[in-house]
């Protein structure tokens, strides 16, 4: 997300969808079949960002886990774990492997195409208990306002059977919708249709919240953007994923937002937490999101809360902590993902950092002063 215009964009992007009507509180709707035979999950998908720390949270819970996938993504990531048997197919027009087979929940973390989801979905129909569908708070139609819930309304597309992401990916949000009614309409009443935010954490190949404990560890002179009482909203994906594990073992199936913390975290905040969990120490500069964004400064995770960004970073995730969210300190996040990126190979490194090359923050910083003599 380097410049700021392809930032806004992006959460523009973001901004797409919404939601499937429900009401009142967590229900159960199964009941496992095979009583005495272990817990089973599938995964669709399982070997990239999210996927992984499922998995582990499901092992720790006792779950046997099965991934599908094409076999090209880390396909040796869990080749000698005995609780984990992996699937090769792919979900756009080879799902053989699944066929015959029977679990008590599914994992979708990799639906994108309502038609791949609805594929999916009425394959597994009688084989599955619970569907359980990994959608996004771009699903919502916009971020006008504060406070956004589950029941808000979702983003549309004019003709639903385009597949495409479309320029800038306006067509995310709606598609992810789209995903989510297909999953429901499959095995109705049996499905979690999960929304988060941004998930951050380690294995993020995104490079969106990457950059922030890298750059507090570099110290020096370093941007924070807009004004420090902006909000920001984070998820850890550990978090989310034994959140998503435990949704399977309590059988708790509806719409949740599913971004955090658990109170309003401004970006001051965020920052301070990488202080305290990468041990940096950097001189803060406080600039403008005008003036960042003239100067075409592109800072992840951040928006400045107005206008269609408004409530982009305040949507309501009450829901899915009374459904038993937790989350841990942001510097924990901060420090391990810190500790993760530091792993791995020097060539690697950069492409898992999304924000401006020290050089461009140099210069805004510079152009900063000279504007603003005396501080």
């Amino acid at each position: 997300m380097n410049g700021s215009r392809r930032e806004f964009l992006t959460a523009s992007a973001l901004a797409a969808g919404a939601a499937l009507g429900f009401g009142g509180l967590p229900r159960l709707s199964w009941a496992r079949r095979e009583v005495g035979a272990g817990k089973r999950m599938l995964i669709l998908g399982g070997t990239g960002f999210l996927g992984p720390h499922v998995v582990e949270e499901a092992k720790k819970a006792g779950w046997h886990v099965t991934t599908f996938t094409r076999g090209r993504t880390n396909a040796d990531l869990f080749e000698d774990d005995p609780a984990v048997e992996g699937l090769i197919g792919n979900r756009d027009g080879d799902l053989k492997s699944l066929e015959g087979k029977t679990w008590d929940a599914v994992v979708d973390t990799s639906g994108y195409v309502p038609r791949i989801v609805r594929d999916s979905a009425t394959l597994l129909k009688d084989s599955v208990g619970q569907y359980v569908f990994i959608s996004s708070i771009s699903a919502f139609a916009d971020f006008d306002k504060v406070g956004i819930d589950e029941s808000y309304p979702v983003g549309k597309m004019e003709d639903e059977t385009v597949e495409s992401m479309g320029e800038n990916f306006q067509n995310y949000g709606p598609l992810k919708a789209l995903c989510e009614q297909a999953a429901e309409a499959a095995i109705p009443g049996r499905v979690t249709n999960i929304r988060p935010g941004y998930i951050v954490g380690p294995r993020d190949s995104s490079g969106r919240f990457n950059y922030w404990p890298v750059r507090v560890k570099r110290g020096g002179e370093m941007i924070a953007p807009g004004d420090p009482s902006d909000p920001v909203q984070i998820i850890d994906v550990r978090d989310l994923a034994a959140w998503i594990v435990h949704c399977c073992d309590q059988k708790v199936v509806g719409v949740f937002n599913a971004t955090g913390p658990d109170r309003k975290m401004s970006i001051a905040e965020m920052i301070e937490a990488c202080k305290q969990g990468t041990g940096g120490d950097p001189k803060l500069v406080w600039i403008d999101a005008d003036f960042l964004q003239e100067h075409g400064a592109g800072l992840p995770i951040w928006a400045p809360p107005r206008g269609p960004y408004t409530g982009f970073a305040q949507v309501d995730c009450r829901r899915a902590i009374a459904a038993g969210l937790r989350f841990r300190p942001a510097s924990q996040t901060a420090r391990d993902t810190l500790e993760w990126y530091n792993a791995l190979p020097e060539d690697a490194r950069q492409r898992r950092l999304a924000a401006m090359p020290p050089e461009k923050e140099a210069e805004i910083l510079a152009a900063w002063k000279e504007a603003h003599p005396g501080g």
